[in-house]
Parts: C-alpha cells; sequence; structure tokens
C-alpha cells in the first residue's frame, strides 16, 4: 500500500469513527456536539479522498473549499454548504446570537439533517476509495 493510500485510509477511517461518535451523541441529545462533529466527518472523508488522489497535504477546514478542490459538485456542495456553518457555531458561544451556548440553539432537526448529510459525503468518499 503506497503512502498515499495509507493516509487516505486512515483519514476515511477516522471519518467513519466520527460518525459512529455523532450518533451515539444524537442517542444522548448533544445536537450542537452532533452538528460540529458531522462538520468533521465531512471534512475527513474528503481529505481522505484528496489523498488517495495524491495530495501530499490539505489544508482546509472548509468541506466546501476541498470539495471544489476535488472537482466535486452537486450534492457533496450542498451538503458542505450547510456543515460548514457549524465548525465554529456547534463550539463556542461567542459565535451565537446573544451568546448563546450552542447546547442552547441547535435542535434535534439540525443535528438529524448534519447526520445525514455527512453520511452522504461519507458514502460518496467511500466509493471513490
Amino acid at each position: 500500500m503506497s503512502s498515499f493510500e495509507q493516509k487516505a485510509t486512515a483519514w476515511l477511517k477516522q471519518a467513519e469513527n466520527d460518525l459512529a461518535w455523532a450518533e451515539d451523541s444524537f442517542q444522548s441529545g448533544y445536537f450542537a456536539q452532533v452538528c460540529f462533529i458531522c462538520q468533521q466527518v465531512g471534512e475527513k472523508a474528503l481529505k481522505a479522498v484528496a489523498y488517495a488522489r495524491g495530495a501530499n497535504e490539505v489544508r482546509s477546514h472548509s468541506i466546501k473549499q476541498i470539495a471544489r478542490d476535488l472537482n466535486l459538485n452537486g450534492e457533496i456542495l450542498k451538503a458542505a454548504s450547510i456543515l460548514d456553518l457549524y465548525y465554529t457555531t456547534g463550539r463556542y458561544p461567542d459565535v451565537l446570537p446573544d451568546h448563546l451556548p450552542p447546547f442552547e440553539f441547535f435542535t434535534q432537526e439540525q443535528a438529524e439533517e448534519a447526520l445525514n448529510l455527512a453520511k452522504t459525503i461519507l458514502q460518496i468518499a467511500q466509493k471513490e476509495l
């Protein structure tokens, strides 16, 4: 296995493990955390694709930017546009209106949507690898 394949496999496995973490967190009612973790799933899954295609390094934390760099579009860009919103808002109270703590802001519906979007990106990455 080449170093690119090893790197891609490691990133994909971590994305899969993060998805399991997100699903457990959803069952426990941690909806803000689910939204953030799902952003991480998407980011790591697409980094796996980039490494599988021979990238030496991927510095962006934006799923949308990584998807554009990989010339991916359609469903992934739509999912990325939503999940990227959760990168900071799912963690930091000073990002949200009235400095609400994220756990008081995010809903079950948002977390469920985030899970579905993360699964979509992960499945596309798994097919590519």
